[in-house]
């Protein structure tokens, strides 16, 4: 099997799944972004010399930004291992077919080459470079330093790849990483080693001797190997069959049954969270809600701004809803196709998750109590959020799960996980969040403090009362939806 085939299957799989239509908003914004980011590394490229050269006349423009270089990778290294995922396609179907093995390893690994990481930078150094050699630098010498941050670049992408995989079956993984960058940036800003000196002469050094390019790209060869070597063992048929043995914990969860018929999905959903990373990952997420208020609220800055109150009341006591809610019913899309095959009435299905959530925001409202002790404010600002919680934005985030059209694995690490996360995602966050803040502002500019509260309850009130008529009508969306979903579900996007 050729290059071109790979390219071909590919091609076809993202342009043929039931996700790419809903996904174009996502996609429009994303390119937007891109191509800002783009532009800004294009005038920063050429901006670059000439301000150098006019703020240090006395200094050489390209040693000045060697020194920055390693400033560069700590950032570069921590955002491609938050945000950077190795670049896979559906290999199964071809370990059944007479195609080798390390074909496929090698498409994938030089897939990630073309990463928008690894051209990003190009669009500042390439124009850089230009400039160099305007300013009569030697042709040799620039091209080899542009060749030499262009392997630091490949460095970064696939030692990146081995640290996501050596982090990917721990919880908080990404802690090691951040200390570990953070030590080093401690080490040199304390001038106790100093990073950017060792880096700079490096660079430089490989800048008058070109014969020392050799260095970073025999680095480069053999992280490339050891990458190879790890993908290599992970390509079998079955080695999604395999299973570590565990200790089962178990629980007792009888007091779910006085939810009544919805009991058996609120327990599914419990167990759910309980067993698996990333729905794991909401309840650590529950803590930091919880603190949020402590970044405000101690602040003398804040004291004279009580229509923001009604902002962080909506945080804290819906930090699960959002965190939770925002992928329903994308938990449950590993055994979707069978639960809708089951005897069940949808409606009960989306009750147990709306009694889950309402169930939330009242123990974080309950939890949130001793914010009281900065003002009786606070606590009617968070109770009147937490009604809101549970008659607007339970139904809002239910609304917009019957929009969910991507599989999440239960199973992959939980920390910095945007896997599902899709346009519903980005955009529930307008009704959820910034509705209720511009509702409650608004009142207070016109109004007052207490005024807006009650608003905010009347409105929540509302929903509660309306429950009935709202789920009626979110049912008969998702019953509509119903067999999209299993088939957007049943694929590996």
């Amino acid at each position: 099997m050729t290059l071109k085939h790979f390219i071909n299957l590919e091609w076809k799989q993202y342009f043929r799944s039931s996700y790419w239509q809903k996904s174009m908003a996502l996609n429009i914004l994303l390119v937007f972004f891109a191509l800002s980011f783009v532009v800004m590394f294009l005038i920063v490229g050429v901006a670059i010399y000439p301000i150098l050269k006019d703020q240090f006349p006395d200094k050489d423009p390209l040693f000045i930004v060697n020194s920055y270089i390693f400033y560069w990778i700590i950032v570069d290294v921590l955002m491609r291992f938050f945000f950077q995922k190795l670049p896979v396609m559906s290999v199964k179907p071809l370990l059944t077919l007479p195609v080798k093995r390390s074909k496929v390893v090698n498409y994938v690994l030089g897939k990630s080459a073309f990463s928008f990481f690894n051209f990003l930078p190009m669009f500042a150094i390439i124009p850089f470079g230009i400039m160099l050699l305007i300013n009569d630098y030697p042709i040799t010498s620039v091209l080899v330093w542009v060749l030499t941050i262009l392997c630091i670049t490949l460095i970064i992408n696939f030692l990146n790849f081995i640290l996501e995989s050596f982090s990917a079956e721990t919880e908080l993984s990404f802690l090691p990483v951040i200390a570990i960058s953070g030590g080093l940036f401690a080490l040199n800003y304390f001038n106790i080693i100093s990073f950017t000196d060792l880096v700079a002469q490096a660079v430089n050094g490989v800048y008058n001797n070109p014969v020392l390019l050799l260095v970073p790209i025999l680095i480069l060869i053999a992280l490339y190997v050891v990458n190879f070597k790890m993908l290599r063992k992970k390509l079998f048929l079955d080695s999604s069959l395999k299973s570590n043995v565990k200790e089962v914990n178990s629980s007792n969860l009888e007091w779910t049954r006085k939810f009544g018929d919805s009991a058996p999905f609120v327990q599914l959903d419990l167990k759910l969270i309980w067993r698996n990373k990333r729905p794991k990952s909401t309840v650590f997420l529950v803590i930091f809600g919880l603190l949020y208020g402590l970044i405000f609220y101690p602040n003398p800055n804040y004291a004279d701004k009580p229509w923001f109150y009604g902002f962080i009341g909506i945080f804290v006591t819906g930090i699960f809803l959002i965190n939770f809610g925002q992928f329903v019913p994308a938990w449950d899309s590993g055994y979707y196709k069978m639960l809708m095959s089951q005897n069940i009435k949808y409606k009960q299905y989306l009750k147990s998750k709306f009694t889950l959530m309402s169930l939330s925001v009242v123990i974080l409202f309950v939890l949130s109590i001793p914010y009281v002790y900065f003002g009786w404010k606070i606590l009617l600002a968070h109770f009147a959020a937490a009604i809101y919680n549970i008659g607007i934005n339970t139904h809002v985030i239910l609304l917009g799960g019957s929009y969910n059209r991507k599989k999440i694995d239960l199973n992959q690490r939980a920390a910095f996980n945007y896997q599902g996360t899709g346009a519903v995602q980005w955009l529930i966050g307008l009704p959820l969040m910034i509705l209720p803040l511009a509702i409650f502002g608004v009142v207070y500019w016109l109004v007052n403090f207490e005024i807006a509260c009650l608003v905010l309850v009347i409105i929540g009130v509302l929903g509660i009362v309306f429950h009935k008529k709202i789920m009626n009508v979110i049912t008969k969306k998702y019953l509509a939806s119903k067999y999209k979903m299993i088939s957007a579900f049943s694929q590996d996007n």
